[in-house]
């Protein structure tokens, strides 16, 4: 090796383990572990404003989610469908647009799948019966953002108003179609009709977490290696930094946006048939977990990073079912969680602007 290179390591070592490094250490404190703080420490001011202890609220909570056995079960179970809609929502943020369209996404994927598979029971084999649920709820998730793709690739409109206008159309469609095309006869309550538990994704050595885990897991992955590996990742990446210096650089922005817009809302579709294909087995009428909007503020806090994308959905997952239990234990309203979603939401929003400031200033 060169002396010059010898040079560059070595100051490439140094800048990582010296001031450079740490300051970078400390950006990452105090914009992901810092809002999370902030946020469970105001999230348990409410609570002893209404007279509850927050250190008996989170260590129900904790114990339930993670350290009971079927507790942890239902949290790994849970981050399917959270997992998918991470992996949609880093191809868009890294690609420099807001897909908010994806409860809509996920709740057409959800129905188009519940519909699908009770269908071919019996006419194809299982394997197959899923395969062509999750294809379609992808298919139809893609189809819905077609919309507001095209309208941000050739017009130029601001895509966060569209997709959250499509939510609103997607949730309502969906809830038209439970009721009225895709109703069970059979039941009294509104709802598509159930796909048997033998027939849905096999679970996990014996236990009670769906197989959708794995894939979830391999998506978010594929889709980290993708964006951050590959020549396309780079064109996406490309286009979301600067459109026109892509433009000058030869690449059809138009497309790429489009096939941004695809990719996260078929991840979103994906999302929801993993939620039916797995675990639910139908779609009840007026249904909607609103699963994206709580998945937002996670895959921000990773910085878009796959890994750290999983690990945050894995607590978050926890705090959904152990908050589940501590309800009831400790008489909190199970909406509570919204609020420290919200909370976390907050600061993070006021951490990014501190920063900004922070590197304007400097700068």
């Amino acid at each position: 090796m060169s002396v010059s290179g010898t040079q560059e390591t070595q100051s490439t070592k140094e800048s990582a383990n010296g001031p450079l490094g740490e300051a970078r250490h400390v950006r990452f404190l105090f914009l992901t572990i810092g809002p999370i703080i902030a946020a469970l420490i105001t999230s348990g001011l409410v609570l002893v404003a209404f007279g509850i202890n927050p250190i008996t609220y989170y260590t129900f909570v904790m114990q339930k989610g993670l350290f009971s056995g079927l507790g942890l079960e239902q949290t790994l179970t849970r981050m399917a469908p959270l997992l998918f809609l991470a992996a949609g929502l880093i191809v868009s943020f890294r690609a420099g647009i807001w897909n908010l369209g994806i409860d809509g996404q996920f709740l057409l994927g959800a129905v188009a799948s519940a519909a699908l598979a009770p269908a071919l029971l019996g006419v194809v084999q299982g394997w197959l019966m899923l395969l062509l649920g999750f294809a379609l709820a992808a298919l139809v998730g893609a189809i819905w953002s077609i919309l507001p793709a095209l309208l941000r690739a050739y017009q130029g409109v601001n895509e966060i108003i569209t997709t959250l206008m499509m939510t609103f159309l997607g949730v309502s469609l969906a809830n038209v179609l439970v009721k009225l095309i895709f109703l069970d006869p059979d039941t009294t309550v509104p709802q598509t009709r159930t796909l048997p538990v033998v027939d849905r994704l096999p679970r996990l050595f014996d236990t009670t977490i769906s197989s959708g885990l794995i894939w979830a897991l391999g998506a978010v992955l594929l889709v980290h290696l993708v964006m951050t590996r590959t020549a396309f990742g780079l064109k996406l990446r490309t286009v979301g930094a600067n459109p026109l210096a892509a433009a000058h650089a030869g690449l059809s922005v138009p497309r790429l946006t489009t096939a941004v817009f695809a990719l996260s809302a078929g991840f979103a579709g994906l999302a929801g048939a993993s939620e039916i294909l797995g675990v639910n087995g139908n779609v009840p009428a007026d249904w909607n977990p609103a699963y994206g909007l709580m998945v937002i503020p996670l895959v921000f806090l990773a910085r878009f990073h796959g890994v750290g994308s999983i690990v945050l959905v894995f607590f978050y997952s926890a705090l959904l079912i152990g908050s589940e239990s501590a309800a009831r234990r400790v008489g909190v309203p199970q909406d509570f969680t919204l609020v420290l979603v919200a909370t976390l939401l907050i600061f993070l929003g006021l951490a990014e602007w501190l920063d900004h400031r922070r590197r304007k200033g400097s700068g």
